[in-house]
């Protein structure tokens, strides 16, 4: 078909449907984890890690069992199925009726959902390495030219696949859906990954019959940690000084491996001696994911339609998509004119340090979100707020004189700190009234004072907020004071507030879209009266002042508890476009100077190397995250800028003593002396025929 063999639509269709299912399950992982199991940042954050890290250590498996044992197609198409069934009991697992709707029983939501990781893990980290060398096998010796765009079809349908799934799931899962609570939707966020998965293998299975299938060839990972592990044992052995020295430490495995292997291996080790560092590169990257989600969900996502937090991570494969071709044709066209020995290791140096100030970049966005961000109280400290709904101004006192505070009507304070054990009451003036409000504050906690005067006395309301953070999965809270003089029943939208005596105040409710307006309704023992509320914006909290009603037009107080987010999501694009930046100088330069360093046969053991740092960084991750006492996430940020600083340093003083090598060169000669070695062998052969017949 077009000068390609058909089997290979099967593969492309296949990979684009697996990558949806992987980059659609991973893109809302961790919110998955802090809103649906209820889990603290740094343990979900540490989580997430690790299983990226599980993802990027098990191709190393799927690799030796292809090679080695069941073949490539038999590796994928059983790693498939263990993938599938991973991402449907995954699926199974968010599902909040398997517990009858409890929020505190969610233990086999957490089991079923940590074995589906698992088995997703297995599943895509064992076919990774398969797919793209199954698909090169499909062609002829002669096909060099539809080989290469087979693998550009294949990278443009992961990038596809990547940038559809990153882009839907976070939708899916902004959904409301369940039996007994309505909540986001992670079933559907992890059913469509899940079906799409199905499909891959599906698609697959029925190509099966085109296929060309490779009998396994043993796996040269094996034959190098052999030969390694050889020569240090026999240099172990011969440690004594009697036995002379040998020029390089692989030279002691000479007594079992021919020399060409052992060249061979020399040329991979050099090269794997620069990957020592490049896991701090990866620790960075992958927070794209964890750390980087998690900033956006305090952050203003309305970009005129709103954003959900997990799909700014669609600005990497996007900018992806751009810049490498520009790159390519543009800039590093436009160094070369410049004479600028622009190497494969100094591009990587760069991309390095792009990637340190990428994380400077987020540093300065969370600067900016903390100054935001509600205080809270601290140990043996409360807050106070002072609300007046009445229409005169008034002056409170903090007893035993700890200072006063003037109120305008239908003002508020904002929240005050305390020593808990030292305010003790607050005395209230309004015109000619006043009155002593007692207290008994708990520490950490804050409370809300409403009052209000009328011609005979001042009336307040103590309450206590119980609330200390901001309100979770960037949703935002209400509640209502009525302020009429009356007993009310408010509705606003769906939920119903249920009735509320003259300066009571409901509980805190979820506004379940904060960028929608709801029609609020007050019902009277006559009349009813309802207004249309603003738009409340993600991670804020409002009391509303119920206060008039006028022709059955209600009129309301906003008083701001907690501000909404008011830090744009769009300020995460600089610190995305350097990390993308960084990717393109870093990831595809890594692996095209590693493939052209390396023998044509020890490939598979770069990219088995290549891909141990990614699972390495990841496991740094985990570790700081698991570890560390740093309370600021601006001075983590920093802390990993810093460390990706001083390993670009090392990087450089280490590549700089790298000498470029021509592996093609170095193979031609060894492949010239052993024809010389058969030729000098078949005539030494024949000279002893003669001599025998003689």
């Amino acid at each position: 078909c077009f000068g390609f063999p058909l089997s290979i639509f099967f593969i492309v269709i296949n990979e684009f449907c697996e990558r949806f299912s992987y980059y659609g399950m991973k893109a809302v992982l961790t919110l998955y984890f802090t809103r649906f199991l209820h889990w603290e940042e740094n343990f979900a954050t540490a989580i997430y890690h690790t299983f990226v890290a599980l993802c990027y250590l098990t191709p190393i498996l799927g690799a030796i069992i292809a090679d080695s044992w069941l073949g490539k197609f038999k590796t994928i198409l059983y790693l498939s199925i263990v993938y599938a069934i991973g991402q449907a009991v995954l699926s199974v697992g968010s599902i909040s009726e398997l517990t009858g709707g409890s929020a505190t029983n969610i233990a086999p939501n957490i089991a079923l959902s940590m074995i589906g990781l698992i088995l997703i893990a297995f599943g895509t980290g064992g076919i990774k390495p398969c797919v793209s060398a199954f698909g090169g096998d499909q062609f002829e010796e002669d096909q060099e030219r539809q080989r290469g765009t087979f693998f550009s079809l294949f990278y443009l349908s992961i990038n596809a696949g990547s940038l559809l799934s990153t882009l839907i799931t976070p939708t899916l899962r902004g959904k409301e859906c369940g039996i007994h609570t309505k909540q986001e939707c992670y079933p559907l966020a992890f059913g469509v990954p899940a079906i799409l998965m199905a499909i891959a293998l599906v698609v697959f299975i029925i190509g099966s019959k085109m296929y060309k299938k490779v009998k396994p060839q043993g796996n040269i990972m094996l034959e190098v940690s052999k030969c390694v592990g050889f020569a240090i044992k026999n240099r172990f052995r011969h440690r004594s000084k009697e036995f002379p020295k040998r020029e390089h430490w692989l030279d002691w495995a000479s007594d079992k491996y021919d020399k060409r292997l052992i060249a061979q291996t020399k040329m991979v080790l050099r090269v794997l001696f620069l990957y020592i560092p490049l896991p701090m590169f990866w620790a960075v990257f992958d927070q794209q994911g964890s750390r980087w989600t998690l900033q956006a969900t305090a952050m203003n996502g309305d970009f005129g339609f709103q954003i959900q937090p997990d799909q700014m991570q669609i600005v990497n494969p996007i900018l992806i998509v751009v810049m490498v071709p520009v790159v390519d044709s543009l800039l590093y066209p436009l160094i070369k004119k410049c004479k600028l020995n622009f190497t494969p290791l100094r591009k990587m140096t760069v991309g390095m340090f792009l990637g340190s100030l990428a994380f400077v970049a987020a540093a300065l966005v969370q600067v900016q979100i903390d100054k935001t961000s509600p205080v809270f109280p601290a140990a043996r400290q409360a807050q106070i707020k002072l609300i007046n709904v009445g229409e005169i101004p008034a002056t409170v006192q903090f007893q035993p004189q700890l200072g006063s505070v003037h109120v305008l009507p239908q003002k508020e304070t904002g929240y005050m700190t305390f020593e808990a054990s030292e305010l003790q009451s607050l005395h209230i003036t309004a015109a000619d009234l006043n009155k002593t409000e007692p207290l008994d504050l708990l520490e950490g906690e804050r409370y809300t004072l409403a009052f209000k005067w009328d011609t005979t006395n001042i009336s307040s309301s103590l309450i206590w907020d119980n609330i200390t953070s901001k309100p979770e999965n960037g949703r935002s809270l209400v509640r209502f004071i009525n302020n009429l003089p009356f007993t009310v029943n408010v509705t606003m939208g769906d939920t119903d507030f249920g009735e509320l005596d003259p300066l009571s105040v409901t509980n805190y409710s979820v506004v379940p879209k904060p960028d929608r307006s709801y029609t609020i309704n007050v019902s009277m023992p006559q009349t009813a009266c309802t207004v249309v509320s603003k738009k409340f914006g993600y991670g804020s909290a409002y009391t509303i002042s119920l206060d008039f009603c006028i022709e059955n037009e209600l009129r309301i107080t906003y008083f701001e508890d907690i501000a909404p987010n008011t830090v744009h999501m769009a300020w995460q694009i600089p610190q995305y476009f350097l990390l993308t930046c960084a990717e393109v100088l870093f990831s595809v330069t890594g692996l095209e100077f590693s493939y052209s360093q390396a023998p044509s046969n020890m490939k598979s053991v770069l990219q088995a190397g290549w891909l141990l740092t990614v699972a390495v960084g990841n496991i740094i991750v985990l570790i700081v995250a698991g570890a560390s006492t740093i309370d600021k996430q601006w001075a983590e940020y920093v802390l990993f800028a810093a460390l990706l600083l001083l390993v670009c340093v090392i990087f450089a003083i280490m590549a700089s003593f790298y000498t470029y090598i021509d592996p093609n060169e170095i193979e031609a000669q060894f492949s010239k002396e052993e024809k010389e070695e058969k030729k000098d062998q078949d005539d030494n052969g024949k000279e002893a025929e003669v001599d025998s017949r003689m």
